[in-house]
């Protein structure tokens, strides 16, 4: 099949797609790149583009891939879930299964439901949230990013503790006016929030160590006095672990640092790949659910029978512990090479370099086959497919791209 040159591509796609793309990240704008390369497929820890150029990629479809590109036992799994058919909007086993696989992993979750994506999660469990609570407002931080439904695309005002406004056209100022707004790791100012509105508060939501603003582990405490204030205050607490569920540990954040979560956000790995996230948690909260209770949520491919093989074959091996000693030996190696171009922030499997000029960088990385996010704020996911190889090749790339930009400037 000719697919054309990325340039005739995104051409193409410009007519057609608003951006050229169907996430904005994807344009590189964040950047200052050319046109953005065109993926024709993916090897391991690899990417091949539409013009036969390799990458090592640290991207890893954003986190989902913890064993790599086309690895052959999801691939495997999937092919044989597709001889069954693709979709059925009717209960399978491979759906009791993978909740299974969610409730043995986090001892927090008692009841799942799947959905296919990570922001339908997030939206849902705000609901039940709102649902079992009676109450309307949530706590969200600034800089966490939980999809884009309405209510959690609001931004900061003045203040340490505000109300939320919309930070995006098309969202109303009532969607955002129930969302008070926190700095990250600020507990004083999550107590003030708390004091001010706890009787009307639904939820915290957090990303239990920040994605989404660069890698941002909680500092000591900070999860602790959540749950504390949560608890004080009848609100629920709810992790977003989308990034993190099954790759800083097996059981996430929440069995790295020790905090449970009365609700639970999962994606990425938990569909090994393909469009599937869950959301969870306390029994008396997910029973609100129709069509027990009186919570509305609803899917056509929830739960898909090609997702759930997926997600089955990366969960099953997961169990395994030392997968994740090798994924944090390997992210260690990455980091130690790293640190000396700047600012190294990781948890586990995860990690973002800051620095100066990373459009630059980035830039440059591509010119010699490593592709980074396109966006100095997102992280860098290891998965067991790089190995020493490209370790040594990524850390021998950043030198070389920034002594090539120092000699420009």
């Amino acid at each position: 099949m000719a697919l054309g040159t990325r340039s005739e591509l995104f051409a193409r796609a410009r007519r057609l797609i608003p951006g050229g793309v169907n996430s904005p990240v994807r344009a590189w704008r964040a950047v200052g790149g050319d046109d953005p390369f065109f993926v024709a497929r993916g090897e391991g820890a690899h990417l091949v583009d539409v013009d036969g150029r390799r990458y090592v990629d640290w991207v890893m479809s954003w986190g989902a891939l913890v064993f790599g590109h086309a690895d052959p036992e999801t691939v495997d799994a999937i092919t044989e879930a597709a001889r069954d058919g693709t979709s059925f909007g009717a209960p399978t086993e491979r759906e009791v299964e993978l909740a299974e696989e969610i409730a043995d992993a986090f001892p927090s979750i008692e009841l799942a439901r799947l959905v296919s994506s990570g922001t339908e999660a997030a939206m849902s469990a705000i609901r039940v949230a709102r649902g079992f609570t009676r109450r309307d407002r949530i706590i969200k931080f600034e800089g966490g990013y939980h999809g884009h439904s309405d209510a959690l695309l609001a931004s900061a005002g003045s203040g340490l503790a505000t109300l939320g406004i919309p930070a995006s056209a098309g969202v109303t100022t009532g969607a955002a006016q129930d969302t008070i707004v926190c700095p990250y790791n600020d507990v004083d100012a999550v107590a003030a929030a708390v004091e001010r509105h706890g009787e009307g508060l639904a939820a915290i939501i957090v990303e239990p160590v920040a994605g989404n603003t660069g890698v941002v582990p909680p500092r000591e405490g900070f999860l602790e006095a959540l749950r504390a204030l949560c608890d004080v205050s009848g609100a629920l607490l709810i992790f977003d672990e989308v990034i993190t569920g099954f790759r800083v540990a097996r059981g996430g954040a929440q069995e790295r640092y020790g905090v449970d979560a009365d609700l639970t956000i999962l994606g990425k790995i938990v569909g090994g790949g393909l469009p599937l996230a869950a959301f969870g948690g306390r029994g008396d909260a997910m029973e609100r659910l129709a069509p027990g209770g009186d919570v509305y949520q609803a899917g056509t491919l929830s739960g898909n029978p090609l997702a759930t093989a997926a997600g089955l074959s990366v969960l099953r091996r997961l169990r395994e512990p030392s997968v994740y000693d090798e994924l944090e030996a390997r992210a260690a190696k990455l980091e130690r090479g790293l640190r000396p171009f700047g600012g190294v922030q990781r948890v586990g499997a995860m990690l973002t370099l800051f620095r100066p000029g990373y459009d630059a960088l980035f830039r440059g990385l591509v010119e010699r086959g490593v592709y980074v996010a396109p966006s100095q704020y997102e992280a860098m996911f290891v998965s067991l497919a790089h190995g020493d190889e490209e370790i040594e090749r990524t850390v021998e790339a950043v030198h070389d791209a920034l002594a090539d930009d120092r000699g420009r400037g």
